[in-house]
């Protein structure tokens, strides 16, 4: 194997982790899980080598997606930095994009309230939501 492809596939394998880590983070926060997470929480998880997903975690917080915490027993938690955040929720939605839906009394991308002539008009299933009421 030549240094080139070595460094293709470092590169691939750094994408892949980067993907599969922040996007547990954001599931994990989002269903109110947890809020940070230690290597090996990621690597049972994720089914991974605990090893691998430290080396990754830190390389994450070096690269500014992670912020580091030490719990009381000096171990390493990591949490979601705002670029995190804002990666690992586009991740997680393109990744989930064909099974996640609409909620009940949300929108769907076909709904009116998305053309273009609508602009700045309030979506009437938002309204109702947020307003309580349930009847029109």
């Amino acid at each position: 194997m030549s240094a080139e492809s070595g460094d293709k596939s470092n590169a691939e394998d750094a994408l892949f982790w980067r993907a599969e880590i922040l996007q547990a983070l954001y599931w994990m926060r989002g269903e109110g899980l947890a809020s940070d997470a230690g290597p090996r929480d990621l690597a049972s998880f994720l089914a991974a080598d605990p090893v691998i997903i430290a080396r990754e975690l830190d390389r994450l917080a070096i690269e500014g997606f992670l912020d580091v915490e030490l719990s009381r027993e000096d171990d390493r938690r990591y949490r979601l930095a705002p670029r995190g955040v804002e990666e690992g929720g586009r991740a997680f939605h393109d990744e989930f994009a064909d099974v996640t839906h609409p909620a009940h009394w949300e929108c769907c991308e076909d709904c009116w309230c998305h053309d273009p002539d609508h602009a700045g008009e309030p979506c009437p299933l938002h309204t109702k939501a947020h307003s309580g009421n349930s009847a029109t």
